[in-house]
């Protein structure tokens, strides 16, 4: 099944295999607790890539829309969700050769509640004005197991068929109109 969410030149990429385009995978982790050493919200960025690459995000984007970003070359592995009804789609991601920086956040990501977000973005070599994604597919990372060497995780889809409807909680202290 065709994914609607992939730009034309992306689509013609996979199918012709240019030998002078090369599709550059991104992921890119967010979680409250990645901060910088000022303190400021950040988000860990990751190319598939012998070398770093600047590329520009998407607008919408929840960190740096429409920025430049830098991201940096670590080699890891995902399979993309298929383009189907599966009711949540699960992948898994491994990376290799973790650096101390990014296990510095994880540890800190781990004494929170809050979940890791993970946005793939691919890029194309001759294009990296924007995603050739629109929108790019965001995940949540659960079951995440660490070593020396590498990091592997659990990402699906956020499952909205297990939120409650309406989201809002009616409670007693909040609507006294409820207890008689």
């Amino acid at each position: 099944m065709p994914d609607p969410t992939l730009n034309a030149a992306i689509a013609e990429a996979y199918a012709s295999a240019p030998s002078d385009i090369v599709i550059l995978h991104t992921l890119e982790l967010r979680h409250p607790d990645f901060r910088d050493d000022e303190g400021q919200p950040i988000a860990v960025r990751l190319v598939r890539d012998h070398q770093e690459l600047s590329a520009k995000l998407e607008d919408a984007a929840p960190l740096n829309p429409d920025e430049y970003v830098t991201f940096i070359a670590m080699g890891f592995d995902l399979e993309l969700p298929p383009v189907d009804t599966s009711p949540v789609p699960e992948i898994t991601v491994t990376i290799d050769n973790v650096s101390r920086e990014l296990i510095k956040h994880l540890d800190a990501a781990v004494e929170s509640a809050e979940k890791i977000e993970i946005t793939y973005r691919p890029y194309l070599s001759n294009d990296l004005s924007g995603p050739q994604m629109d929108p790019p597919i965001t995940l949540i990372l659960s079951e995440v197991e660490a070593d020396v060497s590498r990091v592997v995780g659990r990402a699906r889809m956020l499952d909205i068929g297990n939120k409650s409807f309406p989201s809002e909680t009616y409670t007693a202290t909040r609507f006294p109109g409820l207890t008689r």
